[in-house]
């Protein structure tokens, strides 16, 4: 049922290249075009991971541990419309309604995206 409703979440979100975004200063911010995104997985209820189509993998721990996460899945709107950024984007999870805050996207995976 977890990756039902991920794959039907992420089927209308996904994310390419990455880019710097407004951040707090001091602080380096990605973002990641939400329709290059392939899938994501909540490797536990404080840690997401996103696989984009392009082989790249982005990680984010979020600000605070998200209750049920991982049980449940998440939803989320990209703000802006193309893009999800750590520090600035949010998700809720789906069956509880519980809203955390991304933490910074980190570059894990084979490949580490392309910069724009």
């Amino acid at each position: 049922m977890k990756a039902l409703a991920l794959a039907g979440v992420l089927a209308g979100i996904a994310a390419a290249g990455a880019t710097e975004a407004a951040a707090p200063p001091g602080t380096h911010n990605i973002c990641i075009r939400s329709y290059q995104i392939d899938h994501t997985k909540a490797q536990n209820d404080k840690t997401l991971i996103f696989y984009m189509k392009d082989g790249s993998q982005y990680q984010s721990t979020l600000t605070s541990t998200c209750p049920e996460l991982s049980l449940y899945g998440f939803a989320y709107s990209p703000r802006p419309p193309d893009e999800s950024c750590g520090n600035l984007q949010t998700i809720r999870v789906i069956r509880t309604g519980s809203v955390c805050l991304l933490g910074p996207l980190v570059p894990i995976g084979p490949r580490s995206g392309s910069a724009y």
